[in-house]
């Protein structure tokens, strides 16, 4: 347990610090000593908060965002973590579509939930950032998923999440499918202007909360 403690404390460092090599090195062996993938992706979540800390207090830059996803996506590769998240396809339980909205460019939140997301099973098609509302709506038809992700760090992006959910209205498809959003700056009333199902300050409060839009048979 101490063991494990440690490990914790100097990987959320090594991930803070986007030392790359040391980040995989520390993963390979918590993951060989026992530790459990999901535990591990809570742990690296927990250091690309801290990227995302230094970024907001201008330590860090847009690079640096681009570097911190880079290696989130190396942890999620790793042997031991494909063997637990992405052996059975046949297993999946849902499907979501992802993307952070016109506007931003932002993606370590969007990652992170991504990450989870496809550890609790679930088939995600993510289109990146700064992604336009019609092409939402043209990939909500396209791959018919049980939830739709819309994340954005900046406040102003609120309006622009209202524009997507608008724009499946129009397109007479915002009844077939959940809407997320997700940010820090999102609060139940920005919920409600969006037209949104659901928001989510944290990842994984965001994918309880798509667990839980799952028929209770679905569920993992």
């Amino acid at each position: 347990m101490e063991h494990f403690k440690l490990v914790k404390k100097e990987l959320i460092n090594a991930v803070e610090q986007l030392n790359e090599e040391t980040v995989l090195k520390l993963s390979e062996e918590a993951l060989a000593a026992g530790m459990e993938p999901f535990d591990l992706l809570e742990v690296v979540k927990e250091g690309m908060l801290g990227v995302g800390r230094l970024y907001e207090q201008k330590v860090y830059f847009i690079a640096d965002l681009i570097m911190a996803g880079i290696i989130f996506k190396e942890v999620l590769e790793l042997d031991k973590m494909t063997e637990q998240f992405h052996s059975n396809n046949s297993r999946k339980v849902g499907t979501v579509v992802v993307g952070t909205v016109s506007g931003d460019l932002h993606d370590i939140g969007k990652d992170i939930f991504r990450g989870m997301m496809e550890a609790n099973c679930f088939e995600v098609i993510d289109l990146g950032v700064d992604v336009p509302k019609e092409l939402f709506v043209k990939k909500v038809m396209e791959y018919k998923p049980d939830i739709l992700g819309l994340a954005g760090v900046l406040t102003c992006t609120t309006d622009a999440m209202r524009d997507v959910v608008y724009a499946l209205k129009e397109a007479g498809i915002r009844h077939r499918v959940k809407v997320i959003v997700g940010g820090k700056h999102l609060t139940a009333d920005a919920c409600r202007y969006i037209g949104a199902d659901g928001y989510a300050n944290d990842a994984s409060d965001g994918v309880k909360l798509c667990v839980n839009w799952l028929p209770k048979e679905g569920r993992k």
